[in-house]
């Protein structure tokens, strides 16, 4: 991944999630402008602050790199449901998937 990748995922998780780069950077045990520092490509967070944002989204650091997932922890919300889902309620959500997706 490229770092204009990097800070493009950085800050679309960070607005799926509704909170400044501020509060974010707050969280996660740095100061106030850290997470704008590394969106706008000036700095990378190291590998443990980076466990700390992919923490902070409730993500893994796999799905943090799948681009193809523009709201991973909700994907991932949505598949810890379905495990439990008899079979006739999933081909009920598989046939909402494919209609949505048209």
């Amino acid at each position: 991944m490229e770092r204009e990748d990097f800070c493009k995922r950085l800050t679309q998780l960070r607005m799926n999630k509704g909170v400044s780069a501020r509060d974010m950077s707050l969280s996660i045990g740095q100061s106030p402008n850290y997470i704008i520092g590394i969106e706008g490509g000036k700095n990378y967070p190291s590998m443990e602050t980076f466990f700390y944002i992919c923490d902070y989204f409730g993500i893994t650091p796999k799905e943090f790199f799948d681009l193809e997932s523009t709201n991973p922890s909700k994907a991932t919300e949505l598949i810890e449901i379905i495990k439990s889902l008899p079979n006739d309620q999933l081909d009920l959500f598989i046939a909402l998937g494919k209609a949505v997706k048209k």
